[in-house]
């Protein structure tokens, strides 16, 4: 059984998923760094200041302490819907959705380039035109 798994985990494609895996994430890093800090501040000064990440909507505060901030509301323990944390993951998740799109989309383009160029067939081989020459021989002599 142990050797059954190690043949299993050991084989290319697994290791190329887990490749794939710690590249994504840390695409992930890449992307959310591009949005938090590049992205989202533009967005907010075309907008007029709008801070996204401060974008919530206090849904209990017991204790009536203000709250000006995510961080702040966190802090006192005050129930809060963050709305603007939601809309900054739905622009990340679209960077990646359209650069997943992009590569799928130059992976197909070449696929479909090696499809389309057949290759031109092989050379006949010193057995093949031997076998000509005697099949033209034997019609030749009829």
């Amino acid at each position: 059984m142990f050797r059954e798994f190690r043949d299993f985990a050991l084989k290319g494609n697994v290791i190329d998923l887990a490749i794939g895996v710690i590249i994504g994430a840390a695409f992930g890093a890449i992307v959310s760094s591009i949005v938090d800090d590049v992205f989202m501040p533009l967005i907010g000064v075309v907008l007029r200041g709008i801070d996204f990440s401060n974008l919530f909507i206090v849904l209990n505060n017991p204790g009536n302490v203000p709250v000006p901030t995510v961080a702040a509301a966190k802090a006192a323990g005050v129930a809060t819907l963050n709305y603007g944390l939601f809309i900054n993951a739905v622009v990340k998740f679209a960077i990646i959705a359209f650069v997943l799109f992009l590569v799928v989309k130059a992976i197909n383009r070449f696929r479909r380039e090696e499809a389309a160029a057949p290759a031109a067939p092989p050379a006949p081989t010193t057995e093949e035109k031997l076998l000509t020459e005697i099949r033209d021989a034997i019609k030749a002599q009829k």
